[in-house]
């Protein structure tokens, strides 16, 4: 699928559009969006602006020689975007662009909400200037403050489970799935924050690169991008990652310690009862010997004096664990 947005006849936005097959790319395209292209699509927008469109292996590829690099006076970049961050299973898609002097080309196989937010904010009135510079920039920006959006909400849920952790309330902790559910929860978390962390990572190698290899504001447009204040913003988001990071090792520490000590009560109290019925068992067994001379079995008060022994042995037991504070 090719979208293309181009500046809107008012010129207050930019208005998009599906390119329907066997419609030619207008002159003055200003995004270029391939949405899991063809082969036929990259042709078309391969001839179109004198580009070559990556493949979905080369996106894939990590090594920065094959996914960043200038090759006809086009810049091409592949970064990796946070996607469905908001179900159960985020993960991290590769999006390239191709910045020229004429348009600015995505490339995708995924839906980043990222890409739809920029979308709504480009069609509207200042939204977007009408500079490939401007709208890469714009693109940016979207991808930046999604992840701050999304290092949010997990700031605001890991809150919630550290209350549950250290509150002491049973009700609390058990919304939450108990012990069990902290921790999966927690490690869920985890994984959001590392993505978050290694999509501004490449984020941040494609914008040192923009910033090194900036061909200053043309002319027509008189546009000029700051990567530098980008970049402060990618790693102040990074700091913030790993500060959360911190945050959840910190609570994973505290929730298996508590798990620990939940766990050694138990075998306390198993422990305790086994020493507290050891004398009785004992007595128990010296009188169920069947030995012929035993001055108690034809005694009349032998069976009371059996069971009085083992009761005075148990509270006997029980108050010196007591008194020692054990229990």
């Amino acid at each position: 699928m090719i979208i293309v947005h181009a500046p809107s006849a008012a010129g207050t936005g930019l208005d998009r559009f599906v390119l329907e097959r066997g419609m030619d790319i207008p002159r003055n395209a200003l995004w270029i969006d391939l949405l899991e292209p063809t082969r036929a699509e990259d042709h078309l927008v391969e001839a179109f602006l004198t580009v070559s469109i990556p493949t979905r292996e080369e996106m894939q590829d990590i090594e920065p020689s094959e996914i960043i690099y200038t090759e006809d006076n086009a810049r091409y970049m592949t970064a990796r975007v946070l996607c469905q961050s908001d179900t159960e299973q985020p993960r991290l898609v590769p999006v390239s662009f191709i910045l020229t002097h004429q348009a600015l080309v995505t490339v995708r196989y995924d839906e980043p909400r990222a890409f739809a937010m920029f979308t709504s904010r480009a069609a509207k009135p200042a939204g977007c200037g009408h500079q490939p510079e401007a709208v890469l920039d714009g693109l940016i920006d979207t991808i930046i403050d999604r992840a701050a959006e999304i290092l949010g909400r997990v700031g605001d849920q890991i809150e919630d489970l550290s209350r549950s952790v250290f509150e002491h309330d049973p009700n609390r902790l058990e919304r939450s799935g108990g012990y069990q559910g902290v921790i999966q929860k927690l490690g869920r978390q985890a994984g959001l924050i590392s993505n978050v962390r290694e999509s501004m990572v490449s984020l941040e190698r494609m914008l040192i690169f923009l910033q090194a290899n900036h061909q200053g504001p043309t002319k027509r447009s008189g546009f000029k991008t700051e990567w530098r204040t980008t970049i402060r913003d990618v790693q102040s988001i990074e700091d913030h990652a790993t500060f959360i990071n911190s945050k959840v090792q910190f609570i994973l520490d505290a929730t298996l310690g508590l798990v620990s000590l939940e766990q050694n009560k138990i075998i306390k109290i198993f422990s305790v009862a086994a020493v507290i019925f050891l004398p009785p068992t004992l007595i128990a067994s010296s009188y169920g010997m069947n030995f012929k001379n035993m001055p108690e079995l034809n005694w009349e008060y032998g069976y009371p004096m059996a069971l009085g022994m083992m009761v005075l042995s148990v509270v006997g037991t029980y108050s010196f664990f007591k008194r020692k504070r054990w229990l």
